[in-house]
């Protein structure tokens, strides 16, 4: 049988994805310690009644499990095992949940360095953009030991929908990546299409409409093409963390096959988009890039 779920929380890292989640557990009644290299980003939050830490360790110190939703892997490897990360603060029983998409092979490695204090690691990336942070509708990928899946699972139901534990340590990350690559294609087969709308005089909004229902229709059609159409590129999720994923796609892919060619092709062209000052755009600005390669300059 699962374990009580912990009570006394920390979370780490409140950026577009990280607030809205520790505000989910704070809203359930848990005891929530937050850190962020911003602080003020923790204002609500520490109004609501969470405690502000000073550092990951000292968050950990007083906590029972600690969640994180950082950038990269090398965030990730500062808060857990750097000068004042939460390996300092580690201890038997401590379960420690990473929402951040990062390097499989390095969350091994983390997993591993924890384990020296008898702390449990879980890889736990989520899906689902800002919308489905704030709505506690996220899909959560966990790897990681089942024991500990099942005690941290009533928790991850206060963020997400969709909880599956996807297998032992990396898997969780293994799986966004997955996640990744087929919505990162998607996106281009959204911005292709779209465009060859456009091109031959089709209406934008009734396009969107007419094949949302359909086998053509997908998250992406139905959510990001009419910002497409709109010209609205306000980031859920920005080129550069994308680019960031497709970078991990690729590395893990060169360990296990060759580089998938549709996923090399979506990162070079928002790699053009990068260049052309998009980077901090919404992931639908890839959509410019196809505008501009069909109606080039004269």
């Amino acid at each position: 049988m699962p374990s009580t779920p912990p009570s006394r929380l920390a979370f780490i890292g409140l950026g577009i994805m990280g607030l809205p989640m520790a505000g989910h557990l704070l809203a359930a009644g848990n005891t929530l310690t937050v850190h962020s290299r911003t602080k003020s980003k923790a204002d609500d939050l520490i109004s609501r009644g969470a405690q502000w830490a000073d550092s990951p360790a000292d968050a950990a110190e007083q906590s029972d499990a600690v969640f994180l939703c950082v950038t990269d892997t090398p965030d990730v490897r500062q808060v857990l095992l750097g000068p004042a990360g939460v390996v300092h603060a580690a201890r038997p029983g401590l379960i420690v949940i990473d929402h951040s998409t990062i390097s499989p092979s390095e969350t091994r490695h983390f997993a591993h360095e924890l384990s020296h204090k008898q702390t449990t690691l879980l890889d736990a990336p989520v899906s689902g953009g800002d919308v489905g942070a704030k709505n506690a509708t996220l899909s959560i990928m966990v790897g990681g030991p089942e024991d500990a899946f099942h005690t941290i699972e009533p928790l991850l139901r206060l963020m997400g929908k969709t909880i599956t534990h996807c297998g032992p340590t990396g898997a969780g990350q293994l799986t966004k990546l997955v996640n990744q690559i087929l919505v990162a294609v998607t996106n281009l087969a959204t911005s292709e299409a779209l465009t060859f709308a456009l091109k031959n005089g089709l209406d934008p909004q009734k396009t969107i409409t007419a094949l949302g229902g359909g086998a053509a229709g997908s998250w992406q059609w139905n959510n990001l093409a009419p910002r497409m159409a709109k010209g609205d590129f306000a980031p859920g999720f920005m080129i550069d963390l994308q680019q960031k994923d497709l970078r991990l796609v690729l590395e893990a892919a060169t360990q296990s096959t060759p580089p998938p060619p549709a996923t090399a092709l979506v990162h070079q062209l928002f790699t053009s988009a990068q260049a052309a000052g998009k980077g901090r755009d919404g992931t639908q600005a890839l959509f410019t890039v196809l505008q501009h390669l069909a109606n080039p300059a004269p």
